[in-house]
């Protein structure tokens, strides 16, 4: 029983990680609407779900920096004098725009590692009393 519980809970967590409803979770886990509400106050369960999730996403973020590399010898190979000049321009646009976001959240990210760095210099946080 245990077993069959874990499985459908599984399910579930997979489906709404995907964005599915409740209904449509529902239907994947082979449970009620009304046991996937139930589930979902449970703060364990939604850890679960929000863990999932972001594993998709790291997922995601992964298969896409793998393409990425591909995707920009695409477009300069547009860029090129043998394809049209709209399709020059689109590809240029592509490549400066592309090019100052991935730089913005380089920057970002190190700035984030530099603040979680100074934020563990300062050591545990101190209780504060109040009179």
């Amino acid at each position: 029983m245990a077993a069959q519980r874990k499985k459908n809970d599984d399910a579930v967590v997979l489906a709404l990680a995907c964005g599915a409803t409740v209904e449509a979770a529902a239907k994947q886990g082979g449970v009620s609407e009304r046991t996937v509400y139930t589930r979902l106050r449970d703060p364990e369960f939604q850890k679960r779900v929000k863990e999932a999730r972001t594993d998709l996403v790291r997922r995601s973020a992964g298969l896409l920096s793998a393409a990425s590399g591909e995707a920009v010898q695409t477009l300069l190979a547009l860029m090129k004098e043998s394809a049209p000049p709209s399709v020059r321009l689109g590809a240029a646009k592509a490549v400066l725009e592309l090019g100052i976001k991935v730089r913005e959240l380089a920057e970002l990210e190190a700035e984030l590692r530099e603040l979680e760095a100074n934020i563990k210099a300062l050591g545990p946080p101190r209780e504060v009393r109040t009179w």
